[in-house]
């Protein structure tokens, strides 16, 4: 197949959505704002902060001596009282119940992450990307307190896409959920398998990892994973999964016919979903720099509507793919 990242790109230019950039006096971030609107990808909004004003900044990236100018791009301030003023009645709508007050959500505005995850919410732009200053814990509250969970899902998850020499696949949960239950894994498995078939095109073949293929060990942690995959199936009844498997099993068709000749999903698998945060953490990381795949993440999934997160030590290229990611999964 040729690079998803390019068809992705293909698909973005299509459709010219808006993606909101809150952490812009990051000048990874400006550089990012500036190679997304050049290239034609989409349409950036770049909030302004008590970190950038309306002046020039200077991008001070090694490999960047350009000027950067907040006047060229179209912005989203924290000090525009209308727009504080429509944010603060959707945070308080949505966060009323948890006993927050009106005059609490205007002040939680202060943060440009949530700020940009309630003009998502409002419908001002498509899509958010944010991450290279924030952890990934405030990027996931500021979505849910701001967008809220996709309906349907119970909780919020992430993903990587992993660009391989030949083909894509995707890895989950690598970035959120430490330890997920059989229930979580079930809805961490059906939610990867959307965003799998959505981003690549795809028919989704979803694997449910162990150290255990099809009874070849038994512990508690197989157990696990063997309650999950009931669980997809009740869950989605026409999704291609099968577990428990070992990854070679899941991966390797030679593997597969002798270790489980039986299944739909083994040998072809291109979601593979990891039983717990440091297995898939630490596969993404060894797929990443051992084998040289192109990892586009950690994507979240869950949400109403697309707030990706990033990396800190994401690249101008990272944010850029990743914002790309978010405007061909908005709706």
């Amino acid at each position: 197949m040729s690079n998803v990242v390019e068809q992705l790109k293909t698909k973005a230019r299509q459709r010219t959505r808006r993606v909101i950039f809150p952490e812009s006096h990051d000048p990874r971030v400006q550089q990012a704002a500036q190679k997304f609107r050049d290239e034609g990808l989409g349409h950036p909004v770049l909030v302004l902060s008590k970190h950038l004003n309306a002046g020039n900044a200077k991008a001070e990236e090694a490999n960047c001596s350009t000027e950067f100018s907040i006047g060229d791009f179209e912005t989203a301030s924290l000090s525009d009282e209308a727009m504080i003023e429509t944010c603060a009645q959707q945070l308080f709508a949505n966060r009323k119940h948890k006993g927050l007050s009106l005059e609490g959500a205007k002040q939680a505005l202060d943060d440009p992450v949530l700020f940009a995850a309630l003009l998502v919410k409002t419908g001002f732009v498509d899509g958010s990307v944010a991450g290279s200053i924030a952890t990934t814990p405030s990027v996931i509250r500021a979505g849910l307190y701001g967008i809220g969970p996709q309906p349907g899902r119970k909780m919020v998850s992430s993903f990587f896409l992993m660009q391989l020499a030949d083909r894509a696949i995707t890895y989950a949960d690598c970035g959120v959920v430490p330890d997920p239950n059989s229930e979580q894994l079930a809805e961490i498995a059906v939610s990867a398998a959307e965003s799998h078939q959505r981003l690549t095109g795809e028919q989704p073949k979803v694997a449910l990892l162990s150290f255990s293929t099809k009874g070849s060990a038994d512990h508690p942690r197989v157990q696990k994973v063997r309650d999950a995959l009931p669980l997809v199936r009740d869950m989605n009844p026409s999704l291609a999964v099968d577990g428990e498997l070992q990854f070679d099993a899941a991966f390797m068709p030679s593997v597969a016919a002798r270790k489980a000749p039986d299944s739909n999903v083994a040998g072809q698998a291109n979601v593979f979903i990891f039983p717990d945060l440091d297995s898939g953490n630490i596969a993404y990381k060894i797929t990443e720099r051992l084998a040289g795949a192109k990892a586009l993440g950690p994507l979240i999934q869950g949400l109403e509507k697309p707030f990706m997160d990033l990396s800190r030590g994401c690249s101008v290229d990272d944010i850029v793919n990743v914002a790309v990611i978010a405007s061909v999964l908005a709706e």
